[in-house]
């Protein structure tokens, strides 16, 4: 029978080293898929109810780490240097205070009587640097900062200017160096500590103190970055579909002062009904910020334009809805339609001989939503339908709002044929994240 194989003291500490910045990495990891720890990372300046929430989030799991410590000799989980260190320097000195006070209670009642000066002044060291060094620094502080020290140093003495990398690294070193003396001074009854006579895994003790206490900050930072790109994508989106939303306006605003400049001769009267159904209009799209809108209330804008094409052609023009209830709460794009309709009646119908219909149909098919703008008109020849999107502001603009917004899933097509009309077909998907929807 093969004897046991044990682990020697300095292959335990190894070890006890690498487990304990794993815990580090692994909490710091959970916590930042939180929303509302990743938004008090995101803000410098926050509140006391935002320092508590973050206080609560790094004390509780520390403070269980080094019950367990205590309890249960397992070292790797006792953070309490870098735990009150890391909330000081990243909420302020009364934070790391509150989470080095309340992390020190278990070795407190263990009669371990250093710990709670101890842990409470890392906090309080934390939080001093926070105030001192630019914020930027800090997040930029790096696991891979003790490589680049001589650089560092270097730097610093070249320019004689403080360098806040090397302040940092520093600060780390000397609460461990002030950590080692008192515990070998008093022993580890009174100041938990890891030590070894060997001086090469003592060095190493030192390296990963450093490392633990940068390595979430790496995570968080990496957290604020992505949050950050998220938000411009957020108003680039928002700035590009305005600038697709002013399109429509000024293209919709030209084609009917056409149309009123050729009726003020023949049909003065109708011309003055006109400009007044056009300014009411107006007046409630300039009223209108909203990027989206429901279904329900987009059908009640497209009316008040019909009613002014209706006063242009008369009985010429015939408007039928097929409009399934259950899609009148959908959420659309404003100003989605109108340019579909008006390129019915300007493309298929203007320069028709005789009556015409104008068709609007919406459904649901599975997780979509499908709203249909059909005319009866000219149609539309296969050479024109492949440049369709391209040319020409309505089509375009539709194509591209719905591009931006929704991606590969929301889509707009035409079909049709000369002399059969056309049917511009608008697909939306209903399960869009609310985030997106008030972009």
């Amino acid at each position: 029978m093969q004897e046991a194989k044990f682990l020697s003291a300095g292959q335990f500490l190894l070890t006890t080293l690498v487990v304990k910045l794993g815990a580090m990495a692994a909490l710091a990891t959970m916590l930042a898929r939180y929303r509302r720890f990743r938004h008090i990372l995101i803000f410098e300046q926050r509140n006391w109810p935002d320092r508590l929430v973050f206080a609560l989030g790094l004390a509780v799991p520390l403070t269980a780490g080094v019950a367990s410590r205590v309890l249960l000799n397992y070292d790797a989980a006792d953070l309490s240097l870098e735990g009150a260190f890391l909330a000081g320097l990243i909420a302020g000195p009364y934070t790391g205070a509150i989470v080095g006070l309340v992390m020190s209670l278990p070795a407190l009642a263990a009669g371990e009587y250093g710990a709670l000066a101890f842990a409470v002044g890392c906090g309080f060291a934390g939080g001093g640097l926070r105030e001192a060094c630019p914020k930027e620094e800090i997040w930029s502080f790096s696991p891979f900062g003790v490589l680049s020290l001589p650089r560092h140093v270097w730097r610093m003495l070249r320019d004689l200017q403080v360098n806040w990398q090397v302040v940092l690294l520093l600060a780390i070193i000397g609460l461990e160096v002030i950590r080692q003396t008192v515990g070998a001074r008093f022993g580890h009854a009174r100041l938990f500590h890891l030590a070894d006579p060997s001086w090469w895994i003592t060095a190493l003790v030192y390296v990963a103190t450093i490392v633990t206490v940068s390595t979430p900050i790496k995570i968080w930072n990496n957290a604020r970055i992505e949050h950050r790109l998220q938000e411009q994508e957020k108003l680039l989106m928002a700035a590009k579909v305005e600038a697709l939303k002013s399109q429509i306006n000024p293209h919709f605003l030209f084609n009917t002062l056409t149309s009123v400049s050729s009726l003020i001769r023949s049909q003065p009267e109708t011309a003055r009904m006109v400009i007044q159904k056009l300014s009411g209009l107006l007046r409630k799209l300039m009223q209108n910020q909203e990027q989206f809108v429901t279904l329900r209330d987009e059908l009640v804008s497209i009316d008040e334009y019909l009613d002014i094409e209706v006063i242009r052609f008369g009985s010429r023009l015939t408007v039928r809805k097929a409009i399934a209830p259950d899609t009148l709460d959908t959420i659309v794009p404003s100003l989605l339609l109108q340019p579909l309709v008006e390129n019915c009646i300007k493309h298929g119908f203007a320069r028709k001989v005789g009556p015409g219909t104008v068709t609007l149909r919406s459904r649901r098919e599975g997780g979509t939503a499908v709203i249909e703008v059909e005319d009866d008109g000219l149609g539309i020849s296969e050479e024109r339908m492949k440049s369709a999107m391209s040319s020409g502001i309505g089509l375009s603009n539709v194509h591209e709002r719905l591009r931006v917004l929704y991606g590969a899933t929301g889509r707009l097509t035409i079909t049709g044929a000369p002399g059969k009309g056309v049917c511009a077909r608008v697909e939306i998907p209903l399960d869009v994240a609310s985030e997106r929807i008030t972009a």
